[in-house]
């Protein structure tokens, strides 16, 4: 009975190792999931719209495929395999994009295929961003090495800055980038346009810009210009509030969250169309700096991705 009883338990340790890898397996694949979502920016019921858009795609471009080479060879054969994966490439995108109509996923997929099909045939012409900046720089930082690390086609090409020895002048030096001093009275009469039109700016970005833009910088680049701001718009926005101040209103009103907005930029402070907000709690023994803190990281975090986005 003693062999038996060990075997026995042999058995049992295996089987209680398979559960532990299948629950392994099961935790990993949500991460990666999970890591997915967050890189898309989606939420969770999009997200998994989405998933069931690219299995049912799949299955689709499969099952077309199969059809389609039967129509040529009468057997599967070593030239039946040889083929199959060049039209299941083919077919696979048309399938994806042929169910989303159907999933409502279109818009998702449409600028998808279009990043992948961009970084297959070498991304095609540049798209040339500008970063706008008063400080010390450390979202255009981000932002620059983001796609430097990336290899898209999406270039920091020029830094404009209104505050001379900025930090962010520094970091224009630092990576080579060629950077444009501005002074109040021309931003306002002319916007500096044919300075960025002379650059080949295509895109505009505010980061930690204290400056109004002018509506001729406005209509000179419609539907090109961003702005970060440190707090859910549309609350504490408007004149005068950047910075500490936003974070300072935040915590005297009793906020129990706040977070960052990103925006499309218009003739008035903080009022354009909303493209994307995160937010994060606030905690009783929260102050204006570590609020702070807490903003900043949800800037690093997400401006660079949503400029991909954007733009990709």
């Amino acid at each position: 009975m003693a062999p038996l009883r060990a075997l026995r338990g042999k058995k049992t340790g295996c089987g209680a190792s398979r559960r532990h890898k299948l629950r392994l397996s099961k935790k990993n694949s949500m991460k990666a999931f999970k890591r997915l979502q967050e890189k898309w920016k989606l939420g969770t019921g999009q997200f998994w719209l989405v998933i069931l858009t690219f299995a049912l795609g799949g299955s689709l471009s499969g099952r077309l495929c199969s059809f389609l080479l039967k129509l040529v060879f009468l057997e599967k054969n070593w030239a039946f395999w040889l083929v199959y994966p060049l039209f299941l490439t083919i077919l696979w995108p048309f399938s994806v994009i042929f169910v989303s109509l159907f999933t409502g996923q279109f818009a998702f997929f449409k600028g998808y295929l279009g990043r992948v099909g961009s970084r297959l045939l070498g991304g095609g012409k540049p798209v040339h961003i500008a970063i706008f900046a008063s400080g010390a720089g450390s979202n255009a930082r981000k932002i620059i090495e983001y796609f430097e690390n990336k290899g898209l086609r999406i270039k920091v090409s020029l830094i404009v800055c209104n505050v001379p020895g900025a930090g962010v002048l520094d970091i224009a030096e630092e990576k080579g980038i060629p950077s444009l001093m501005i002074n109040k009275s021309d931003f306002a009469a002319n916007g500096y346009v044919e300075s960025l039109k002379n650059a080949g700016i295509d895109f505009i970005v505010l980061a930690g810009f204290l400056w109004k833009v002018p509506e001729v910088l406005v209509k000179a680049y419609p539907k090109a210009i961003i702005n970060i701001h440190p707090a859910l718009l549309p609350k504490y926005g408007g004149k005068g509030m950047y910075g500490a101040r936003v974070h300072e209103a935040v915590i005297a009103a009793g906020e129990k969250e706040s977070g960052i907005t990103i925006h499309w930029v218009n003739e008035n402070y903080d009022e354009g169309a909303i493209i994307f907000q995160a937010k994060c709690s606030i905690d009783a023994t929260d102050t204006a700096t570590s609020l702070a803190n807490k903003i900043h990281a949800l800037e690093h975090a997400h401006f660079a991705t949503t400029i991909e986005k954007l733009l990709g």
